[in-house]
């Protein structure tokens, strides 16, 4: 079995990078420079149409969606636990997942993209400030969830991932999130994993070859 994965720097694509190194897969990693708009190449929307990474490219088969490729990843390597093995269990984790792909992501993104949500001339800063103000509802429910526990499940998940990616990114908008206790402390012990500090370091590697001159 032949996978790829299409990356891009600070994206969730990072979520599949450290599920699959959980998984000890073998994999080849494709980087696309998104401030130089690859993603729109016709090269990569023959990919994926959508244009956007994550994309796991299975025998040559494109799987998109963070959420469907966490799953196929569990399923084909059981034994890295990506899922609760329990299918109430289970089925909370894809829940969760789905929840940060369709809330807590879009949440995220006005810090980046505002122009994506109101292209009103001077209407950058509120839709901010909304957006953030949706963020931390959010946060304060992970934020429960986390409560008294090392992961949001008896051991580590694909769920794991995806919240460390969500929080890293909303860190990277140098939001105070000192008051989320329990989630700045998911975050860290994240960090501690070496999935995690494998994908950073090849994050880092990949910044200094897209900012050097072509």
């Amino acid at each position: 079995m032949k996978l790829t994965l299409y990356y891009a720097p600070m994206t969730c694509a990072l979520v599949p990078y450290v599920t699959l190194t959980e998984a000890g897969a073998a994999f080849d990693v494709r980087d696309l420079n998104t401030r130089t708009n690859q993603q729109r190449s016709a090269e990569f929307l023959a990919i994926n149409p959508k244009h956007k990474v994550p994309v796991l490219v299975i025998d040559g088969e494109p799987l998109t969606e963070n959420v469907a490729i966490q799953i196929w990843i569990a399923r084909q390597f059981p034994r890295a636990r990506l899922l609760p093995g329990a299918p109430k269990a289970e089925i909370k984790a894809i829940s969760l997942m789905a929840w940060f792909s369709s809330t807590i992501h879009p949440h995220l993104t006005p810090n980046a993209r505002p122009e994506n949500y109101c292209d009103l001339p001077g209407s950058q800063e509120s839709v901010k400030r909304v957006g953030n103000r949706l963020l931390f509802e959010d946060l304060e429910i992970a934020e429960g969830l986390l409560a008294g526990r090392e992961w949001f499940f008896d051991h580590f998940t694909a769920v794991d991932a995806y919240f460390f990616w969500c929080l890293r990114r909303a860190l990277s908008f140098k939001l105070d999130l000192s008051s989320f206790e329990h989630c700045t402390s998911h975050f860290e012990r994240m960090k501690q994993r070496a999935s995690v500090a494998q994908v950073l370091a090849y994050e880092r590697q990949v910044h200094e070859a897209f900012a050097r001159p072509a």
